[in-house]
């Protein structure tokens, strides 16, 4: 059966999981459809030495247990003579179960308990026994199995990648029926396939090498798909090849199909664990070629946060970690500790390369400072991000929202280094001739090979032609221009696909631009109450101030707050004036609170007067190129005002008016604000204490990576007369359609 009409075997074997309606709501299907699948095809792939395998095991009797595990696996053996690795002694087999139906319970437990050790460990994930009395209890147990006798689920017959096909069809619509979050989903194969060709092709030349030997990992391998597509791609380039795989998932079901398909690949050096990978490393020494993942979508990491809180740093990486309602990134990190060192030309430090699946949140979630942005940092100014592509939306079984594929390698090539490749897919998609589940659009073959030549391009940025039909869908794409016509109501526009840019285009400083507390003094009967309510033993002192400041209105602060302050000090020792010590404080706290009021015509409130140092413009302004200033342009710009005799203020910032510039790492932060700042805010001033922590600079640095800003193309609004020819069209068959109905 060939991988494109799974479809067929998979609605077969649903149909058989309607049996179990009533003991069992849809949700639960797989509990029992997913072990019974496996089991049968154990039970297929064991059949052709199945005899052989039973008359070696009555010569073993009274032999230690291992012994006769091991033995036994090397005598149940494939169609070319390979052992398989495992086996089954059990006299029974699913006709035999079938031709029982009497015992069909005791029996199918017998059966199970017949194979070897390696793949009951992997029966106990799926608890199967639960289900097997629950089943019988039901009277429903031998309807099920007798209709399994009927699949034919052999390799020769239902191929691996037909198989995980089917595998994931059902576990789609079992995610379906449990009305999973959009984070539970499985990649469609093609996804999969231009994924794999992002991360191997690069590499052919050395993966078709004789000899050549790949590790590859999936650190959320759910039932192995992307492992597998993995070793097709190899293995079509170099039969010769050694492929090792590794794999981890934490859902326990998802787990045993991986690790029974491995077995039944025979494939005894890789490995697929039971395990949280945030969490539990089971490859704490490994390192691997290649790793390639689809981790869940908006996932929190609340249930392992205690944990990971712990560690003096997260698999190698000391920054921020991402806000606890999205956990996607800490996967990449994963992979990322898991490369090979890299030192060019040494064949010990080859380097590794892997492909991750993203939504759309990794690329621009969380501001300078946050923890995406200091992990989208920490990777960019390693120069580790090769690519991103942008797919299309509605690609995935069980989420509509856009997708995004991120390549990233140690070992960029040269052509790359320093240099960021972004692909914009999201418009090449062909419609489904029917929906599965989200899924009503796929990527064709021809457009996994022309992503997959524009990723491998030394150029980097390239065009494509698109036709659209009258709605505006995407019809055709054309790699070369095209002088021909497009039917009547559709279009050809071109449409840049692949641009290049350099890292820092991606990379910001976000300012902080503080501007003057401007504050009126007035002394209004409101006012004295309030003040009075809150510091009565100050009556005194406050009518002394009114006797000489009156009830007018003042607009500089300073001179009135002198002036308060020589009228308080120059009272009678019979009357109150300011507390000593933190009260006194806070009376002249709630004073100035009491009487003045934000006024945008007031003169600026005066912090402090001081002498000014030179600014060390090398440290607040690390790797950029300044403009020439005048003598005291730069205080000015930093929010120190000269004030004569070498002196200079600084004001008060009103939290009010603070604002933040994100201004691109290739401008320097002086002349972006006298550009865009100053001529709009002339009081404004760049806050000197809003440092970066890593560098030292003024902002915070951040990244972020905006699809939309970057490929946005303008289209022009149609013409007045075309809209309105338009209208008048509608009107007169919505007239029409009036007249047939009320004559």
């Amino acid at each position: 059966m060939s991988s494109t009409n799974f479809q067929q075997l998979a609605n077969f074997i649903w149909s058989v999981a309607d049996l179990l309606r009533g003991p069992y709501r849809p949700p639960q299907y797989e509990r029992v459809m997913l072990p019974l699948t496996v089991l049968r095809r154990f039970d297929a792939v064991l059949a052709p030495t199945k005899d052989q395998v039973l008359a070696r095991f009555e010569t073993l009797q009274g032999k230690e247990p291992q012994l006769i595990d091991r033995l036994l696996n090397e005598v149940a053996k494939d169609e070319n003579g390979t052992p398989l690795g495992f086996h089954n002694h059990s006299k029974l087999d699913f006709y035999k179960l079938k031709a029982d139906p009497d015992n069909i319970g005791q029996h199918l437990i017998t059966y199970i308990k017949g194979f070897s050790e390696n793949i009951q460990r992997i029966f106990e994930r799926f608890n199967f026994d639960q289900e097997i009395e629950k089943l019988e209890e039901a009277n429903r147990l031998y309807q099920v199995v007798a209709q399994f006798a009927e699949i034919d689920l052999h390799p020769n017959r239902v191929d691996n990648i037909t198989m995980g096909l089917v595998f994931e069809d059902l576990i789609r619509r079992f995610n379906e029926s449990a009305n999973e979050t959009a984070g539970d989903h499985f990649t469609p194969r093609e996804v999969i396939r231009l994924m794999v060709n992002l991360l191997l092709e690069p590499d052919t030349h050395v993966l078709t090498q004789q000899g050549i030997i790949a590790t590859i990992c999936d650190p959320a391998c759910g039932t192995g798909g992307m492992l597998a597509e993995a070793q097709n791609w190899i293995r079509a380039h170099n039969d010769q090849a050694t492929v090792k795989v590794y794999g981890q998932d934490y859902n326990p079901r998802s787990y045993a199909v991986a690790a029974s398909d491995l077995l039944i690949k025979g494939h005894k050096d890789s490995w697929v664990a039971l395990g949280n990978t945030l969490t539990e490393d089971p490859f704490p020494s490994q390192r691997f070629d290649y790793l390639l993942a689809n981790p869940p979508f908006g996932v929190d990491w609340k249930a392992e946060k205690k944990l990971i809180d712990r560690w003096p740093n997260f698999r190698g990486y000391s920054g921020k970690l991402p806000r606890i309602n999205d956990g996607a990134l800490l996967f990449l990190l994963y992979m990322i500790s898991k490369f090979q060192p890299y030192q060019a030309g040494n064949r010990d430090k080859p380097g590794s390369r892997t492909a991750i699946v993203f939504n759309g949140s990794p690329l621009f979630t969380g501001g300078a400072g946050s923890g995406e942005s200091e992990i989208r940092r920490w990777i960019i100014e390693n120069d580790w991000l090769e690519a991103i592509v942008a797919l299309p939306e509605q690609m995935f079984y069980n989420t509509g929202i856009g997708t995004f594929i991120w390549v990233v390698s140690n070992r960029k090539a040269e052509h790359r280094q320093g240099k960021i490749q972004l692909i914009d897919a999201r418009e090449r998609w062909l419609p489904m001739k029917r929906s599965l589940g989200d899924k009503r659009r796929y990527l064709d073959q021809n457009a996994i090979d022309e992503i997959t030549r524009e990723h491998g391009s030394s150029a980097l940025s390239s065009k494509a032609w698109l036709r659209l039909d009258k709605d505006g869908k995407p019809v055709e794409w054309r790699t070369t221009p095209t002088d021909t016509e497009a039917p009547e109501g559709q279009k050809w526009i071109e449409r840049a696909t692949s641009k290049q840019f350099d890292n820092t285009d991606f990379g910001y400083r976000r300012v902080t631009i503080q501007r003057p507390l401007r504050l009126r003094f007035q002394i209004s009967q409101d006012a004295k109450e309030r003040y009075l309510n809150a510091c009565p033993e100050l009556y005194d002192a406050l009518v002394a101030v009114e006797d000489k400041l009156g009830q007018d209105a003042y607009d500089n602060w300073n001179n009135i707050w002198e002036q308060v302050q020589d009228i308080v000090k120059a009272l009678t020792s019979d009357r109150e004036g300011w507390a000593k010590g933190a009260k006194g404080t806070a009376q002249k706290k709630l004073f100035r609170d009491a009487f003045t009021t934000v006024d945008p015509d007031a003169k600026p409130v005066i912090a402090k007067l001081h002498k000014a140092d030179a600014p060390d413009t090398a440290a607040l302004f690390p790797g950029q190129r300044l403009p020439e200033l005048q003598p005291n342009e730069l205080h000015a710009l930093l929010g120190q005002y000269e004030a004569g005799k070498g002196k200079f203020y600084e004001y008060e910032a009103d939290s009010a008016l603070k604002d933040f510039e994100n201004i691109p790492l290739k401008e320097d932060v002086l002349s972006y604000v006298k550009r865009e700042v100053l001529p709009y805010v002339g009081d404004a001033w760049i806050d000197r204490e809003a440092l970066d922590e890593q560098d030292g600079g003024i902002g915070k640095i951040g990244y972020e990576i905006n699809f939309n800003r970057e490929f946005f193309q303008y289209q022009p609004p149609r013409p007045l007369h075309e809209i309105d020819a338009e209208l008048e069209s509608v009107e007169k068959r919505i007239m029409g359609l009036l007249r047939e109905v009320t004559e």
